[in-house]
């Protein structure tokens, strides 16, 4: 009922009436948004729904609470839960003191109440990275070395292909899949360095909390593995499950700055930790990872089990899948563009995964998950056309794409008419040039378009002013033939793309934009239009709010 009621469909009919009627007058509700803040509209679904609940009637025991995976959602949500559990036994009239402190641990750790004992593993690096991540995590091995895809140097930011040996891996073309990294080697050591509590980071240890437990005795209290950390080395903990190259939070600052030997280290470190400006400040101008921090403040030296039981996990990277199993059989590739990048004092900062992707060598071995993407396969109807637009790595999952309707071609089956638009900065930058000529030759690939938007040469081009360039003969093929759309890329290039086919379908059928909103719906409706798109990455996002920066703020000054 609950979906039926909210569904814009059902909204555009019947939401005024439903209203007045009040519906959901009985439900008492709470709303716990999920989220990235990399993408536009935060947590856009969790707050509509909190809205049409509450119009229909609904009694809110807790304002919409918003958990941003890139910014401590865990944390957030171990602060909703207890309060919004409060508030439902006080509307209930529920005594909650009991059933507060069964349902939901006390998770304020503090150096009295977390140890790390010796203890045994419990499992292989891809067991304890799926119980961690509550994921099927999967071990496989590099193929060989990654290859250079750009002609470019090495200091360039290069994009490479990574070749994994992976038999019996079920996956479909368009589908992603989710790479667990390990943190850099100099970051762990440099960590490792500087924490207390442990003699050998390479032995096995055990984080407990304590806790309190009622007995029909009474109340003692004991010691608990902690929740999620698994038995593992310092090393191995700090290298495959904690996140310690995104700049710490404020709360973590705080925590910090009561293990400093120095009065101006734990000064500067609750400053940072209470001052947002100050903090906001000082995170753009350094990057900083959790060895930055530590490097920074000399006298800092916590206990490792605390700082375990404070750390974020270290996430999944998400990458299109570049290869069909039926074209390289027992073998995943993936398109990766080797992310880095500098603060504004002049030091490199890299991204995690796309580093240790590009050092790996032949035989390594490495884990992940596959996603499965089914809004984003090829037609079922092999005969029906497709327009490809993808610039940069949005090429990835093409790749995947041609090499099934290679496939196809051997099995004889009816050939659809195929369209690739690409873009990139210059031709060194042309991803699968060989490949693609081939393939237009060979007519799998009927047209090829490439936009170069830095090129010395020739105008500044994007896809999508390829696309208005060539929107006659584009318009028969989605219009007339109803050719299916895929787009891949990050948001802006997705947005720019779609506006663009909207301003050429109103200017080609005299459309009114409700019209053109309306046809574009009904593209998606089809399944005829496919996104697969991501968010701005950090640094890029780091860039764009540089202008802080230049306000002229001193804060830095008083630390």
């Amino acid at each position: 009922m609950f979906v039926d009621i909210i569904s814009p469909k059902f909204q555009r009919l019947n939401l005024d009436e439903l209203k007045k009627t009040e519906p959901l007058r009985k439900l008492n509700f709470a709303v716990f948004a999920l989220g990235s803040s990399t993408y536009p509209n935060f947590c856009a679904f969790g707050i509509y729904l909190d809205r049409i609940i509450g119009e229909l009637g609904g009694q809110r025991l807790f304002e919409v609470t918003c958990g941003d995976e890139m910014c401590g959602q865990e944390q957030t949500f171990r602060k909703w839960a207890p309060e919004v559990f409060k508030s439902a036994c006080q509307t209930f009239d529920v005594d909650y003191s009991e059933g507060l402190s069964d349902a939901f641990h006390d998770d304020t750790l503090t150096a009295s109440t977390v140890r790390m004992v010796p203890s045994q593993r419990e499992g292989t690096i891809d067991q304890l990275l799926s119980k961690y991540h509550n994921k099927k995590v999967q071990r496989y091995k590099m193929k060989s070395a990654p290859r250079n895809l750009t002609k470019l140097a090495e200091d360039d930011k290069p994009t490479i292909l990574v070749e994994i040996y992976a038999p019996g891996l079920d996956y479909e073309p368009g589908d992603h899949v989710g790479i667990f990294p390990a943190n850099s080697t100099d970051i762990v050591n440099g960590v490792l360095k500087r924490l207390t509590g442990f003699e050998d980071p390479d032995e096995v240890l055990q984080v407990q909390v304590m806790r309190k437990k009622k007995t029909p005795n009474g109340t003692f209290n004991c010691w608990e593995p902690h929740d999620k950390i698994p038995a593992e080395t310092p090393r191995g903990l700090l290298t495959h499950f904690f996140d310690i190259t995104t700049p710490p939070q404020m709360e973590l600052l705080n925590l910090l700055a009561d293990f400093c030997d120095d009065n101006y280290d734990t000064e500067r470190l609750q400053k940072l930790g209470t001052d947002n400006a100050a903090y906001e400040e000082w995170r753009q101008l350094y990057l900083p990872t959790l060895l930055t921090v530590l490097e920074q403040f000399r006298s800092c030296k916590p206990p490792a089990g605390l700082l375990f039981g404070n750390l974020m996990p270290l996430q999944s990277r998400f990458y299109s899948i570049s290869s069909s199993p039926r074209k390289v059989i027992n073998e995943i590739h993936l398109t990766v563009a080797v992310v880095k990048y500098k603060n504004q004092r002049g030091n490199e900062r890299f991204g995690v995964c796309s580093n240790y992707l590009t050092n790996m060598k032949e035989q390594e071995p490495l884990y992940f998950f596959v996603r499965s993407a089914p809004g984003f396969h090829l037609p079922k109807d092999s005969s029906e056309p497709m327009v490809l637009i993808g610039p940069g790595t949005g090429i990835a999952p093409f790749r995947s794409f041609w090499q099934e309707l290679e496939v196809w071609r051997e099995l004889k089956m009816q050939r659809s008419k195929v369209w690739l638009f690409f873009g990139c900065r210059t031709r060194e930058m042309n991803l699968y040039a060989e490949e693609k000529a081939l393939l237009e030759r060979e007519k799998i690939l009927d047209r090829v378009f490439l936009a170069l938007s830095r090129d010395l040469e020739i105008p500044k081009t994007y896809v999508q002013h390829q696309i208005e360039n060539e929107f006659d003969t584009l318009y028969q093929l989605i219009v007339e033939e109803r050719a299916h759309i895929y787009v891949c890329g990050d948001v802006t290039m997705a947005e720019d793309v779609c506006g663009t086919i909207r301003k050429c379908i109103a200017a080609k059928e005299q459309k009114t934009e409700a019209e053109v909103e309306a046809f574009l719906l009904a593209l998606r409706h089809e399944n005829r239009y496919h996104e697969d798109i991501f968010g701005i990455t950090s640094h890029a996002g780091e860039a764009r709010n540089r202008s802080t920066l230049r306000r002229g703020s001193r804060t830095l000054n008083a630390l």
